[in-house]
């Protein structure tokens, strides 16, 4: 690589490279950058603090179903089970999925809790 070094005060200021060189550079440190992130993602869903979803879930959800029924039949609970699981009514949570009744946001954190998910993930 034919590098140009500009000084200043007698020291090293620049370095000039060809543009193939700096973009060949720029191409490597992005796939480093890819790995890096790869890798933290790897690690966090072996540490359980991130989950794969499931290609199913996510085209439910992009489809426009109700995030908490999606949800709750991914985690294979029923109505009733998501209800004692977040102190609601079996009728409750069946009004909430249907878009029947808007719950508050203290209700929405236990659902999303027993779901576990976060809040934004079920609005």
């Amino acid at each position: 690589m034919k590098v140009q070094v500009i000084e200043k005060d007698g020291r090293p200021e620049w370095a000039v490279i060809p543009y193939g060189e700096y973009e060949r550079l720029m191409e490597a440190a992005e796939s480093l950058e890819d790995v890096r992130d790869y890798d933290a993602v790897k690690k966090a869903i072996e540490s359980g603090r991130e989950e794969l979803v499931p290609a199913g879930v996510v085209d439910r959800l992009l489809n426009g179903e109700n995030p908490v029924r999606v949800w709750r039949k991914h985690r294979g609970l029923s109505v009733s089970g998501l209800a004692a699981a977040c102190g609601l009514t079996p009728a409750a949570v069946s009004q909430i999925e249907s878009g029947k009744r808007s719950p508050s946001i203290e209700k929405l954190k236990a659902i999303a809790a027993a779901l576990d998910v976060d809040v934004d993930d079920i609005i």
